[in-house]
């Protein structure tokens, strides 16, 4: 049976059910199982390199971890791409291509915070105000005394909700590392459909809105991390603040711009046979199960809400070039997007040193980037080959993009399984060692 929905917080309880600690969560040409394609010049990366990196990639599907993927790693000027897989389970469908479309799940947020800070360079957001205006369903806040507080065991926000509580998930509200229905604020998000019980939201994003107002808030505004919830908040936030769907405006503001014609909340009819049968775990066996088909599955029509965090499918390409943009500091060819100024805020660190430590606990069985920024993480030390100032965020269906400034190195690995157990979040681990092992210069 397909299933699909608000992956941040399915994955957080699936996952607390297998005891883990939390997760962080083009040109198309066919190129076959284990192709290769590469343009640009050559000199950033290794031959000997690259061949390992293949090898690696390619392991995990012949060990059946995922049954497909399609990778890209550029380095000062050259870009590589691997493909390796199929769109099925078992060897099935067609061979993994360059221009695959993939659910981006998580990955989403580092878009629609450059959504939002788009709007802040306008002066229609500041950053430290107030939400009120825009989101009246959010003023005014009660907040749960502790998490397994009864509904009406509350007290007041200390102040309100602001822009940037919503850009590093601080606002109070999201996802809780817990088996379904430990807790009661639990229980009400699920009974009141917002999307923790495995189904896409049966309602517009504005009754999503409203449907949340009716909650207390988990934390005080600013006080504690907690993953996921702001970032589809502020979806709707620039749907407001613009006047204008928030998909129509990513695809004026920065989709169009950059080239990303593959990006959407859905698949159009015409494509929708590039995108691959979406897998999940079963909790019990450990097999892969269906999560979500293509052709009328969850991306194969537009949705009633397009979530800021978690709703893009998208390719290796066009994400490529959304990490190529900030890395050039908002700037792609003669096309600004952001300010160089916007980038620097988006991708350097915000939490306190507490905040820091519950996020670290929340993605540490995916690896851990110590900071956050706006809407993606941010390495503030070296545990690994990644070096500190790396930029980027993972998505639980099975995706990783991150961008490293003092490498000149952007790695995008996507993937149409779920980083439901360890079998995905270790590729991805392998992917960023092979990919920084290949850097020659």
């Amino acid at each position: 049976m397909t299933k699909y929905g608000n992956w941040e917080e399915i994955f957080a309880e699936s996952m607390s059910r297998a005891g883990l600690a939390g997760w962080a969560s083009g040109a198309g040409g066919a190129s076959g199982v284990g192709g290769v394609q590469a343009v640009g010049r050559r000199g950033g990366f290794s031959e000997k390199g690259l061949r390992r990196l293949g090898r690696v990639l390619a392991g995990h599907v012949e060990s059946g971890a995922v049954p497909g993927l399609v990778a890209l790693v550029a380095h000062r000027g050259e870009v590589h791409v691997e493909t390796a897989g199929t769109f099925e389970e078992g060897g099935a469908g067609a061979p993994m291509r360059r221009d695959t479309i993939f659910r981006m799940a998580s990955a989403t947020k580092p878009v629609t915070a450059a959504a939002v800070m788009i709007l802040v360079e306008e002066c229609l957001l500041r950053l430290d105000d107030p939400v009120d205006e825009w989101l009246p369903e959010l003023a005014d806040r009660r907040v749960l005394r502790s998490i397994d507080s009864a509904l009406d065991d509350t007290v007041p926000a200390q102040r309100p909700i602001t822009v940037r509580d919503l850009l590093t998930l601080t606002f109070g509200f999201g996802a809780v590392l817990a088996a379904p229905g430990t807790y009661p604020v639990q229980r009400a998000i699920a009974e009141l459909g917002l999307g923790s019980d495995g189904t896409v939201p049966a309602c517009g994003p504005d009754e999503w809105l409203r449907r949340l107002g009716t909650l207390p808030l988990m934390r005080q505004p600013g006080e504690r991390w907690i993953y996921n919830t702001g970032s589809d908040v502020l979806g709707i936030l620039v749907a407001r603040v613009a006047g204008q769907s928030f998909g129509g405006f990513l695809q004026e503001r920065v989709f169009a711009p950059l080239g990303m014609k593959d990006t959407g909340f859905h698949v159009p009819a015409e494509k929708i046979h590039r995108l691959p049968t979406s897998y999940a775990h079963d909790q019990e066996t450990g097999k892969l199960a269906v999560w979500d088909e293509a052709a009328g599955g969850a991306y194969s029509s537009p949705p009633d809400f397009e979530v800021g965090g978690a709703g893009l499918a998208s390719t290796v390409d066009d994400f490529h070039a959304f990490y190529r943009m900030l890395l050039n500091g908002g700037k792609s060819g003669d096309e600004r997007i952001l300010s160089r100024a916007s980038v620097e805020l988006m991708t350097m660190d915000h939490l306190t040193p507490a905040q820091k430590t519950e996020k670290d606990a929340f993605t540490e069985h995916f690896g851990t980037h110590g900071g956050f920024g706006f809407g993606m993480g941010v390495r503030t030390r070296r545990i690994d080959h990644a070096g500190v100032g790396q930029f980027g965020w993972d998505g639980g269906l099975g995706t990783t993009v991150q961008a490293d400034p003092a490498a000149g190195l952007t790695g995008i690995l996507l993937t149409q399984t779920a980083q439901d157990t360890q079998d995905v979040p270790r590729l991805a681990k392998d992917f960023w060692t092979a990919t920084y092992s290949a850097i020659d210069d």
